[in-house]
């Protein structure tokens, strides 16, 4: 009987070892990402002790747009704007610390406040002195931050679904509690979860396709990335944003998919309270990547909005 046990416990033993084995998932060779993701290796730029993956494009004589993509994201999310709105204005996009092709920060820095301090140090590397801001989840708070405290830096503000009121339940000033089976995924990064992940932020499953998982999968395995995106969960003590709210000059423009999963629609109004004159575009069939999943009516918009 005790041999038997033995035996059984071994053969759980080893398929337990042999099943972690099959599902571990190592980062991928940063040449490889590189590779398939970068466009140039000028796209490369060291910022406040950062190495930033950055595309700039339009004339550099244009108006200055600056994207900030969100959580898990990368600058790949603008690529329908980006191409449009570069006919006329000079367009920055950037994968920001801890994300894509940008990877880890060194400082192991992933507040808003350093977010911030690269940000304005970027800026000030390409010669902008003002900008209009566009933002999508986490990017957005990012925007708005930027807006509240440095107003002279920021000319216009458009804020996709943007993050920045505490959930139910949870308060302002208090550490995140990161999810035990979030921090497994710097171990394991199985396709079908990346799916399952992205699947509220799309209204139309359809728009999800295998393409996309796989972009978003494969610079998730950018060296160092996960441990980052578990970094930035941790350290993301929000504060009440009444108050930075409050102290918007910039004219904004609040961007909002009607089907969004991530960050619901109703969150608006709590914008529209706090920002003077801040008016809302809500986007019929959309989730929380309008950009992604209807580029085209999405842009509408925003076009007439920066003219």
């Amino acid at each position: 009987m005790k041999l038997a046990l033995v035996i059984v416990s071994l053969a759980i033993a080893v398929a337990l070892i042999a099943g972690a084995i099959w599902l571990y998932t190592p980062d991928k060779a940063r040449s490889v990402v590189e590779a398939r993701y970068a466009d140039a290796p000028t796209d490369f730029v060291e910022v406040a002790g950062v190495r930033l993956h950055v595309r700039d494009s339009g004339p550099r004589d244009a108006p200055a747009i600056v994207m900030l993509h969100g959580f898990g994201s990368s600058l790949h999310t603008w690529e329908p704007w980006a191409g449009a709105l570069s006919r006329d204005r000079r367009v920055i996009r950037f994968d920001l610390p801890g994300a894509g092709l940008t990877g880890p920060d060194p400082t192991g820095d992933y507040s808003d406040r350093r977010s911030l301090e690269v940000l304005i140090a970027l800026m000030d590397r390409l010669g902008v002195a003002r900008a209009s801001l566009i933002g999508n989840s986490i990017g957005g708070r990012i925007a708005w931050k930027l807006a509240a405290e440095k107003p002279a830096r920021v000319d216009r503000l458009v804020l996709i679904s943007p993050d920045g009121f505490a959930s139910p339940g949870a308060g302002y000033g208090q550490l995140p509690d990161v999810p035990a089976s979030f921090r497994l995924l710097r171990f394991v990064l199985p396709t079908a979860f990346v799916r399952m992940s992205l699947g509220p932020a799309y209204a139309d499953p359809s728009r999800l396709t295998d393409d996309v998982v796989t972009r978003y999968r494969d610079l998730m395995l950018a060296p160092g990335v996960r441990d980052a995106m578990i970094a930035r969960m941790e350290q993301a003590v929000l504060v009440d944003p009444d108050p930075l709210l409050r102290r918007i000059q910039a004219p904004t423009l609040l961007l909002w998919g009607e089907k969004d999963a991530m960050i619901p629609i109703a969150n608006a109004a709590d914008y529209l309270s706090r920002i003077a004159g801040a008016q809302l575009v809500a986007l019929p069939g959309l989730g929380h990547v309008p950009q992604e999943e209807g580029p085209t009516v999405s842009l509408e918009p925003v076009r007439d909005f920066l003219k």
